[in-house]
C-alpha cells in the first residue's frame, strides 16, 4: 500500500510556521492581500471564499473587489492599477478562469511584479526561470515542491514526468523540479505528445495536471513511483447529495496499489495550493515593509 500524502496535514504545518512568524513582527499594519473575482462562477466563489477565510485565520487581512460578468479589460486593468497603486495592500490575486472578453495572460501582467503573489506575471515566470530567489513561484507548484520536501521524496537525479504544459501548474512546475537543490530529470508531456503511457511509466515522480478526470492508470505508472496529483474534476454520483463527487487525474483506486507515495483527491494539492499563497503574502508583506 502507498503512503498517503496528506496535503491538509502539510497545509496546517505551513500556516503554523507563517502564524510563528506574523507573531514575532511588530506590526504596524497587517499584511493584506487583494482578491479580484469577475462574476459569480460557482467555483470562483468557492475558491475565493477559501482563500479569505485561511487569511483571516492567520491574521491577515483581506479585501474582496467584485466586477460583473460583463466587466470590460479596461475596468479590470483600472482595478488593478489601483490595488498596484495602494501602499496598504501587499498582494493582489485576479481569480481565474476570466470571462471570454478578458484577456488572463494581459491581466496577470498588470499585476505588480512585488503583489504578484500568484507567480504568473512575465517577470515572475523569468525571475523562475533564472533561478532567482526574490521570484515569487505559482502556488499549486511551489506547494507540490513542499509534499514533496516533507515527504522525503528523493528528487535528485530521478526521472520526473509533468504530464500538462499550463503556464499556472505545468511549465513552473517543471522549472521547480530542474533547478539547482530539486536536480530532477524533467520531461514534460501534453495533449500531442506521442507514446504518453511509455513516458509516464518510466517515471519515478510522476505529476498529473491535465484537467482530464483519471486519464493516468496503473499501466502508465512505474511500481514504486510517487504520483502527484493536481486534478480537481466533477463527475456525476447518484449516491452523492450533491450529485457528483470529486476525482483527480489519477484512477486512484488502480494506481494507489503501485505507488510508494501519492496525494488523494481532495485533500492532496489543494490545500497547499492555498498555504503557499499565504506564504507568497507574508514574503511580499515583509519586502514592503523592508523587513
Amino acid at each position: 500500500m502507498a503512503e498517503i500524502i496528506d496535503g491538509n496535514a502539510v497545509a496546517q504545518s505551513v500556516h503554523a510556521e507563517i502564524r510563528g512568524e506574523l507573531s514575532k513582527l511588530n506590526f504596524s499594519r497587517r499584511p493584506c492581500v487583494a482578491f479580484i473575482r469577475v462574476g459569480d462562477d460557482p467555483a470562483s466563489v468557492s475558491y475565493v471564499r477559501k482563500k479569505e477565510r485561511v487569511a483571516g485565520e492567520l491574521g491577515m487581512e483581506s479585501r474582496l473587489h467584485l466586477l460583473p460578468e460583463s466587466a470590460s479589460q479596461e475596468e479590470l486593468d483600472s482595478l488593478i492599477d489601483s490595488l498596484n497603486a495602494d501602499d496598504s495592500v501587499d498582494a493582489v490575486l485576479v481569480q481565474a478562469p476570466l470571462p471570454p472578453q478578458l484577456d488572463e495572460r494581459k491581466t496577470f501582467n498588470r499585476v505588480r511584479p512585488d503583489k504578484d503573489v500568484d507567480g504568473f506575471s512575465n517577470a515572475n515566470l523569468g525571475l523562475l526561470c533564472q533561478e532567482n530567489p526574490r521570484a515569487f513561484v505559482a502556488c499549486t507548484p511551489a506547494g507540490i515542491v513542499e509534499l514533496l520536501k516533507r515527504a522525503g521524496v528523493e528528487t535528485r537525479g530521478k526521472s520526473a514526468v509533468v504530464v500538462g504544459r499550463s503556464l499556472i501548474v505545468g511549465k513552473p512546475m517543471a522549472l521547480l523540479l530542474m533547478r539547482k537543490g530539486m536536480d530532477a530529470t524533467v520531461t514534460v508531456c501534453h495533449s500531442k505528445s506521442e507514446n504518453l503511457a511509455r513516458i509516464c511509466a518510466g517515471a519515478d515522480i510522476l505529476i498529473a495536471a491535465v484537467g482530464r478526470p483519471q486519464t493516468i492508470t496503473a499501466d502508465m505508472v512505474k511500481e514504486g513511483a510517487c504520483v502527484i496529483d493536481v486534478g480537481i474534476n466533477r463527475i456525476p454520483c447518484a449516491e452523492k447529495k450533491s450529485g457528483y463527487r470529486l476525482v483527480g487525474d489519477v484512477d486512484f483506486d488502480s494506481v494507489e496499489p503501485k505507488c510508494s507515495k501519492i496525494t488523494p483527491v481532495p485533500g492532496g494539492v489543494g490545500p497547499m495550493t492555498v498555504a503557499m499563497l499565504m506564504r507568497n503574502t507574508l514574503n511580499a508583506y515583509k519586502y514592503h515593509m523592508g523587513l
